[in-house]
């Protein structure tokens, strides 16, 4: 998981008053109605193309 990512899972568990467990089920059992489908896609591709830069 990215720096970026962990922050931002803390944040909305702490904010949902949730641990991070408990925060990525609930995402993951909501999924497709929590993302925005117009977007997620150019998301995903920009996402992507800067993963490798991430990691080092």
């Amino acid at each position: 998981m990215t720096e970026d990512g962990y922050r931002r899972l803390r944040r909305f568990a702490q904010e949902a008053g949730l641990d991070e467990g408990e925060a990525l089920s609930f995402l993951f059992e909501n999924f497709d109605s929590v993302i925005d489908e117009d977007t997620f896609g150019h998301r995903l591709r920009i996402f992507n193309s800067d993963l490798e830069a991430r990691k080092k």
